[in-house]
C-alpha cells in the first residue's frame, strides 16, 4: 500500500476495532475479527473497502486451501462485521463461502491413559497443569488464568471467571487437587497467578502447553487426536460413565445448551457396551436355516 492507502486502511481498521468494542465483543473475538481484516488487506496489498465479490470469492479459495475451515469461518465472520458495521455494506456470504456441516467426535482417553500423560510429564508446571485441567474441567484459557483468589478453599471449590461467553461458574475442588494446587504455589508464590510464565509476569504461553501435551503424547505411545481441551472431555466423558446425570455436568462445564452436554453420551464405555450387547441380541435373535458352506 502506498502512504495514502496505508492512512485510509489505518482508519478504517481502528474503526472496526471501535465497532467491536461498542458491540461488547469478546477479547477472543475482536483478536480474531482484527485479524481477518489484516490478512485480507495484506493479501490485495490495499485497503479492503472496495473489493468486488470475484477477488473476495479469489481470496477465500486461496485461504481455503493453506488455512483450516475453522479460520475460514472466523475470517468470514470477521468480514461481514467489518462490511456491516464499518463499510455498511451487506454480501451474501453464502454465495461468497458456505463452510460445511462436519460434527466429529474428539478422541477420548481412558483414566489409565490420563494418568500415563500426567505421570510423564516431566516439567513439573506443565505436569501440575495438566491434572488441574482434568480434574476441574477446564478450558485452556481457564486454566491458564487461574487466580490464588479463586480458590476457596473452605467450600472447596474454584470460582471460574469471565469463562466462554462471559460466564463465570464455580466447580468442586478435590481435595488432593487442592493439596497439588498448595504445593506447587508454594514453588513460584507468585502474587495472583496459580500458572505464572517463566518471567512470572503473566500466565503460562498457550503454545508451549499445547506443545508439551504433543511431546508428551509422542513419548508414550499415545496415537489419538489430544490437545489440553482433550482433558476437559475426558472430564466430562468420565463422570458420565460415573453415574453423573446430565444436568450436572451441564453445569459442571458451564454449557448454555444442554445439546452441547449431551454429546457426551455418545463416548462413554458404558454407552458403547450398551450399543454392543443391544446389536449382539439384534443379530442372535433371528433364527435362520443357514445352508451348508
Amino acid at each position: 500500500m502506498n502512504p495514502q492507502q496505508q492512512r485510509h486502511f489505518d482508519a478504517l481498521y481502528q474503526q472496526h476495532l471501535n465497532n467491536l468494542t461498542l458491540q461488547g465483543k469478546r477479547p477472543a473475538t475482536i483478536d480474531a475479527y482484527a485479524r481477518a481484516v489484516r490478512r485480507i488487506a495484506a493479501f490485495f496489498d490495499s485497503p479492503p473497502d472496495n473489493l468486488s465479490q470475484q477477488q473476495l470469492k479469489t481470496y477465500f479459495v486461496r485461504l481455503i486451501a493453506s488455512h483450516s475451515w475453522s479460520t475460514v469461518k472466523l475470517d468470514r465472520n470477521g468480514l461481514q462485521f467489518f462490511y456491516r458495521y464499518t463499510l455498511n455494506k451487506q454480501w451474501e456470504w453464502l454465495d461468497i463461502v458456505k463452510p460445511p456441516q462436519v460434527k466429529r467426535l474428539p478422541d477420548i482417553l481412558t483414566p489409565n491413559e490420563v494418568g500415563l500423560l500426567i505421570t510423564f510429564t516431566r516439567q513439573t508446571r506443565y505436569q501440575r497443569f495438566f491434572y488441574t485441567l482434568y480434574c476441574l474441567g477446564l478450558r485452556l484459557g481457564e486454566g491458564l488464568q487461574l487466580a490464588v483468589g479463586d480458590i476457596d478453599s473452605a467450600h472447596h471449590q474454584v470460582h471460574i471467571r469471565n469463562a466462554k461467553g462471559g460466564k463465570d461458574r464455580l466447580v468442586p475442588l478435590p481435595d488432593t487437587t487442592l493439596t497439588v494446587l498448595r504445593q506447587y504455589w508454594c514453588t513460584h508464590r507468585h502474587p495472583t497467578l496459580l500458572f505464572p510464565g517463566l518471567g512470572n509476569e503473566g500466565p503460562m504461553d498457550r503454545g508451549g502447553v499445547q506443545k508439551a501435551m504433543k511431546q508428551v503424547c509422542r513419548d508414550v505411545g499415545i496415537h489419538k487426536a489430544i490437545s489440553p481441551h482433550s482433558l476437559r472431555h475426558c472430564y466430562a466423558t468420565h463422570l458420565l460413565e460415573q453415574g453423573l446425570d446430565l444436568r450436572s455436568l451441564q453445569r459442571l462445564l458451564g454449557h448454555a445448551s444442554l445439546t452441547t452436554t449431551a454429546r457426551y453420551t455418545q463416548l462413554t464405555d458404558v454407552k458403547h457396551a450398551q450399543l454392543h450387547q443391544a446389536v449382539n441380541q439384534l443379530a442372535s435373535g433371528l433364527t435362520i436355516m443357514w445352508e451348508a458352506p
